[in-house]
């Protein structure tokens, strides 16, 4: 990735560094390869940070991507809902795993997205990832900075998502705040608890409707934090596990969650334009919810 800055009047003498922390934003981590790499350069010459800058003087930057060998390339249909050169956007379908495991080598997300780069050298690397049977929005970084900058603005809770779940019955309150700490469980690695001791996990509801015979409600789930399985455990915690929920609800043969990430709304990584990608319902909750 090739990044480019003409330098200004207001730009002399100011060291190549500080245009570096002011334009690009880059992580000690990546500024520290550039440096090693040779990528820093100034009209075509390689410089250090410390170098003095002219006004029109060309700045630029040659960020080098590790491709992902470890993960096969599988030819898997993708549904697309943005892209550009900085970030994918897919609505993951049911059944697929974001990263390969154990069982899942070559039928994830990853081998997919890989696939549909096979002629690049790509990284993989997911900023928002979804169990395997969580359907709806995934948001996947191109290159390493905007890996980086989407990251910081998941960190910083810039990065706003709404999932759709389907649970049992209606709740007592239409609309609401779950303040419930998180933790482990101690007899299990995968499931978690709502706990006094756990980490701070906070989630607003409301209630979008309830099927006519009350039996379930499709909930808007937004959550603040991103603890492990939040949604599905507050959810759980108010009364209302989502339906086929089998660590929080009641398990049904051959029936997953019924949770889906409807939306993500998050300031571009480059323009940091207020960007909103929402992924239509899945057929199994608009039949439950008799859409």
């Amino acid at each position: 990735m090739l990044l480019e800055y003409t330098a200004s009047q207001d730009d002399a003498g100011k060291s190549v560094k500080q245009i570096i922390e002011r334009e690009f934003s880059l992580s000690s981590r990546t500024l520290s390869k550039l440096k090693k790499s040779g990528g820093i350069k100034v009209n075509g010459e390689n410089v250090t940070v410390r170098r003095s800058l002219s006004a029109g003087d060309i700045l630029s930057l040659s960020i080098e991507d590790i491709p992902s060998e470890n993960i096969e390339k599988s030819d898997i249909p993708l549904d697309v809902l943005y892209e550009d050169d900085d970030m994918l956007i897919v609505n993951k379908p049911l059944g697929m795993p974001t990263h390969p495991s154990q069982g899942h080598h070559s039928d994830t997300l990853a081998n997919a997205v890989m696939y549909r780069y096979r002629d690049t050298d790509f990284t993989f690397r997911a900023i928002t990832r979804l169990d395997g049977d969580t359907t709806g929005v995934v948001l996947i970084a191109r290159n390493a900075l905007s890996a980086q900058r989407l990251t910081d603005s998941l960190q910083n809770g810039e990065i706003r998502k709404e999932y759709a779940a389907v649970v049992c019955g209606i709740p007592v309150h239409r609309k609401g705040v779950i303040d419930a700490p998180i933790m482990r469980c101690e007899d299990s690695i995968i499931k978690r608890k709502v706990d006094i001791c756990g980490k701070f996990a906070v989630t607003e509801y409301e209630v979008d409707f309830t099927r006519s015979d009350g039996m379930y409600s499709l909930v808007r789930a937004f959550p603040i934090t991103g603890r492990t399985h939040q949604i599905r455990l507050h959810l759980s915690h108010i009364g209302c596990p989502i339906y086929g929920d089998f660590l929080y609800g009641t398990p049904i043969d051959n029936v997953r969650a019924y949770l889906h990430c409807k939306s993500l709304t998050f300031p571009h990584p480059m323009t940091k334009e207020t960007m909103s990608v929402t992924a239509p319902l899945p057929e199994d909750i608009k039949e439950i919810m008799q859409i």
